[in-house]
Order: C-alpha cells, then sequence, then structure tokens
C-alpha cells in the first residue's frame, strides 16, 4: 500500500521554521556575551591584582632600580615580579640552618610583644594549614541538613573537633567542623561543629563545590561550560 501525498494542512511554511532576524541577532548577542564576559571580568581581576601588588611593592624599591624612571610609559607588573622573586629567595634562605636561625630570633622577639604575638600566631597559623600538603582541611565536600531537617546544603568539610572543644558538646558522638558558604560568595558563610553522622560526603573536589556554590546550583558537578562529561570529555 502507498502512502499518498501529505495533508497541506500539515505542511508549515517556511517562513515559520526559520528563524527570524531578531532571534538571530537575539542569539548572535547572547552567545557574543557568554564568551566575552568571563574573559573581561577575568582580565578586570587580573589587571586589579598587577596594580595592587606594584602598589605595595614599587614604593620599597629606589626609584634608580625601577624601569619606570627611565621609560615614558610605566611598566605594570615589575612589582608582582620583584614579589614573586623576594618570596621564593625568601623561602630558599629560611630552608637552610641559617635561614630557620634567624627566622627563629625573629619570632622570639614577636613573642614577647602582647598584641602582636597574638595576631603573627593567628595568621601563620591560618597560612600553614590553606598551603599545607598534608593537612585534611577544606579537601572534602559534604552535604548536612540546613536551614531544617529535609533541605540539604552543601559544606567544606574541615578537621575533627579539639578535645577541649569536644568535651564541651552535649553529644557524645565524634564531632567535626564544616564551613557551610554563602551563595554566590563561597567565601562568605557558617562554621559550625557537629557529629560526623549527619554529614554525608560527597565524592567531588572542593572546586566544583565552589562552582556549585557559585552558580546556585546551574554547574552540576562533572560539567564543564555547562555540558556533562562524557568518558572525561565534555558532551558535544
Amino acid at each position: 500500500m502507498t502512502a499518498g501525498p501529505p495533508d497541506p494542512r500539515l505542511i508549515l511554511p517556511t517562513e515559520i521554521l526559520r528563524p527570524t532576524w531578531g532571534a538571530r541577532l537575539r542569539r548572535y548577542f547572547l552567545t557574543g556575551l557568554v564568551i566575552a564576559a568571563p574573559l573581561a571580568i577575568t582580565a578586570s581581576v587580573t589587571w586589579w591584582f598587577i596594580n595592587f601588588i606594584d602598589g605595595l611593592v614599587k614604593p620599597l624599591i629606589p626609584n634608580s632600580y625601577l624601569p619606570d624612571s627611565y621609560l615614558p610609559y610605566p611598566i605594570p607588573g615589575f612589582g608582582l615580579v620583584i614579589a614573586l622573586v623576594g618570596l621564593t629567595l625568601l623561602g630558599f634562605l629560611t630552608a637552610n640552618l641559617v635561614g630557620r636561625s634567624l627566622l627563629n630570633a625573629g619570632e622570639a622577639i614577636l613573642d614577647r610583644m602582647p598584641v602582636v604575638r597574638s595576631l603573627y600566631k593567628g595568621v601563620k597559623q591560618v597560612f600553614e594549614t590553606i598551603f599545607s600538603q598534608s593537612g585534611t582541611s577544606f579537601r572534602t565536600v559534604g552535604m548536612v541538613q540546613f536551614p531544617q531537617p529535609g533541605m540539604w546544603s552543601i559544606v567544606f568539610i574541615a578537621q575533627e573537633a579539639a578535645p577541649e572543644i569536644a568535651g564541651r558538646l552535649p553529644d557524645g558522638d565524634e564531632q567535626i567542623g564544616v564551613f557551610l558558604p554563602c551563595t554566590p560568595n563561597p567565601t562568605t558563610g557558617f562554621f559550625f561543629y557537629l557529629p560526623r553522622r549527619e554529614v554525608v560526603e560527597l565524592s567531588i573536589s572542593v572546586e566544583d563545590g565552589a562552582k556549585l556554590i557559585m552558580s546556585a546550583g546551574l554547574i552540576q558537578p562533572g560539567e564543564q561550560n555547562g555540558k556533562p562529561k562524557i568518558d572525561g570529555k565534555p558532551a558535544a
């Protein structure tokens, strides 16, 4: 049995199927915005950071050593390069016995200053914890029921509660500290202790957890540029 000709009433005109110029222009504009906005924001933040470091380092360098004194235009990033080289040399010097002895002597002097001592030790401990390769803080992502039972929030799992803190908590279970970041700025949030059994650990990286929070759930773990990954590669 051969099929007859299609019903003309079911055939849509080509003008309806073809996108209009307004729809095309809107699509082109959104595509350009998606490409240009991240580049512009990244460039702006990078430029601000370079100028900020230059403003801190350049005043400490004599004018005779600054290339700006010999050129008709300033060179951005010179202070940043000097800061990177200086920090690397400082780490190299403190790695040997002489540098370590000088560092211990300087810390002994700071230890005798009441206010400066507490500030220096607190800031140093924070930086040692953040940049330590063997530390476990903020290297695991989990979920807790917050702000009420049945509602789950993403948290960054820190270390276990210290004995003097765990001994004061009413629950006898193992207590663990978690950081609950806010959307869309994960650098602000709440830190609290709760039993480990109430924390559901996730097998995702801290970077994926931060993307999930900053995008308000639009970028899910395992996605790249808003597309899921298939066998380690982004889907077409």
